[in-house]
């Protein structure tokens, strides 16, 4: 992990350099009550939200109020607190083997990486030894469609795709049907790229979804959105509205190399609690990652890692 700790330090470096040197100003003195205000503040800045730094100050408060300390000491603090939060979602996508094909519907508004997303996945599963299939259900866009042969290409998945304008849902179910047929052990839907506040194109995502039951009433086994870090507070409802359209099992955060707002997967992690199984760090195959609380808590406050690897 220690080439992937490298992306996710630099990655998260605009993040953590604003939160140390807002911590360094504080640095060296008593953690009273203006420091820990100064600190809230700190962290609402970071994008983490009122709520979270509300509740990683009041735990502060509760251990540690009066106590002389500095800067590393404070964001030691931070670190520990932010993991506590983090802990508890940072879990794995299990590939269900039982199931075949294991279906993973992918949806994210446009700009958010899910097709990018998608690839890395697909390579990530292909290495793995998985037969994989894409399907292009994100027909409004013929790029999408062109971006996703690509990446067919690229880790040997099978690619299922029809031209620009082609019913979305026809494409999903054309595609779990061969996907059967040819024994596919993972079969990875894209979605057009939707703004929450577009029902027409919400609906269109609930058709894909009871379509794809008509054949396998047990899938899609896992829904995933892929948010754009950059995005910050407005993450928040973007996960609201998929959370109520399509029933999201997880969560992929990517662009986190560009944002001075990494903190906003800590509050969506603490307002949802829905977990988030890989985070992205860089364009390249390699920089998605399964997610760690530790390293993640650590990075984003400007902690060197805890268990460097040798």
């Amino acid at each position: 992990m220690s080439g992937f700790w490298r992306r996710l330090t630099s990655g998260l470096s605009r993040t953590a350099s604003k939160l140390g040197d807002g911590i360094n100003s504080l640095s060296h003195r008593r953690l009273d009550d203006e420091t820990l205000e100064s600190l809230e503040d700190l962290l609402i800045e970071a994008d983490l939200g009122v709520d979270t730094a509300s509740k990683i100050v009041a735990s502060m408060r509760r251990t540690k109020h009066g106590a002389e300390i500095s800067g590393e000491a404070i964001k030691s603090l931070l670190a520990s607190e932010i993991e506590k939060l983090l802990a508890p979602v940072a879990k794995p996508l299990e590939i269900d083997s039982t199931k075949e094909p294991f279906v993973l519907l992918v949806a994210g508004v446009n700009g958010s990486g899910k097709t990018t997303t998608i690839g890395k996945l697909a390579a990530r599963y292909s290495a793995e030894g998985h037969k994989v299939m894409l399907a292009a259900a994100d027909t409004f866009r013929a790029a999408a469609i062109e971006q996703l042969g690509k990446w067919a290409e690229r880790t040997g998945a099978t690619l299922i795709a029809k031209e620009q304008g082609s019913d979305p849902a026809g494409v999903a179910f054309e595609a779990l049907e061969k996907a059967r047929a040819e024994k596919t052990g993972i079969l990875i839907v894209d979605t057009a790229g939707r703004l929450q506040n577009r029902t027409e194109l919400m609906a269109e995502l609930e058709k894909i979804i009871r379509v794809i039951k008509k054949i396998d009433a047990t899938a899609p086994h896992a829904v995933l959105l892929v948010l754009d870090a950059t995005v910050g507070q407005n993450a928040l409802s973007q996960v609201e509205a998929f959370v109520k359209t399509a029933g999201l099992t997880g969560l992929v955060m990517t662009k986190l190399d560009g944002t001075a707002r990494g903190g906003i997967l800590v509050a969506v992690a603490a307002k949802f609690s829905l977990p988030v199984h890989f985070i992205g760090v860089g364009e390249g195959v390699d920089d998605l990652s399964p997610f760690d609380a530790a390293e993640f808590s650590r990075a984003l406050v400007g902690l060197p890692n805890a268990h460097p690897s040798p």
